[in-house]
């Protein structure tokens, strides 16, 4: 957990601030044109909530944590230390994949919802300092505008996320062969993929929540 989610907070502080930051800045930069400037905490508060919170932190572990991972794993497995943990008895998948997946089905909603909170933040700093909006103002605009539902069906993603990141990483992991060469293979393909059906992921569970 420590690994995996911890000491990934400041690079997820850091892109949900910046998501934040731009999002608001963006949006200020057409709203103010309609004089809807006042809109500006609605339209951060629900994309992140929604969306953009659960994908872009998803993506960041991906890239830090998931292929850490496979690497790891990978690596023990052209060493033959998942083999020593055979001939012990041990298995290595209780060993070995267990406790790395239940870490990530526990972190990465924890980090989808601190990094809400901080692109909100970051959403706050230009509306207070660039559109003149006090923070009560913001705050009562933000919290007016998102639902409950926005909070959970994003939690229900970085879930799912979470599953389909630990579970390719692992499993690539795991088939490693070939030496070096086959454990950098193993993990460029383990993040592609992951990246990969974690959109298609999120196309189908958006789908889902929007007709039902």
């Amino acid at each position: 957990m420590v690994h995996i989610g911890v000491r990934a907070v400041p690079m997820v502080s850091l892109t949900a601030f910046s998501i934040g930051v731009t999002l608001a800045m963006q949006a200020a930069h057409e709203l103010q044109t309609l004089g809807a400037s006042a809109w500006v905490p609605d339209l951060v508060a629900v994309s992140l909530l929604r969306e953009l919170g659960p994908i872009l932190i998803a993506v960041i572990v991906i890239g830090r944590s998931g292929s850490a991972v496979t690497a790891e794993l990978g690596t023990m497995k052209v060493s033959e230390e998942i083999e020593a943990l055979n001939v012990m008895a041990i298995n290595p998948i209780r060993f070995l994949v267990v406790p790395r997946v239940i870490a990530m089905m526990i972190m990465l909603p924890c980090l989808t919802i601190f990094g809400n909170y901080v692109g909100i933040f970051g959403g706050w700093v230009i509306c207070h300092f660039a559109l003149n909006m006090s923070t009560a103002g913001y705050i009562l605009r933000a919290v007016n505008s998102s639902h409950p539902w926005d909070l959970y069906s994003g939690i229900i993603k970085s879930f799912v996320f979470a599953w389909l990141i630990i579970t390719i990483a692992c499993d690539t992991g795991m088939k490693v062969e070939g030496g070096a060469e086959g454990v950098g293979e193993a993990t460029t393909n383990s993040v592609v993929y992951s990246l990969l059906s974690m959109l298609i992921a999120n196309a189908t569970l958006t789908a889902v929540f929007f007709f039902a």
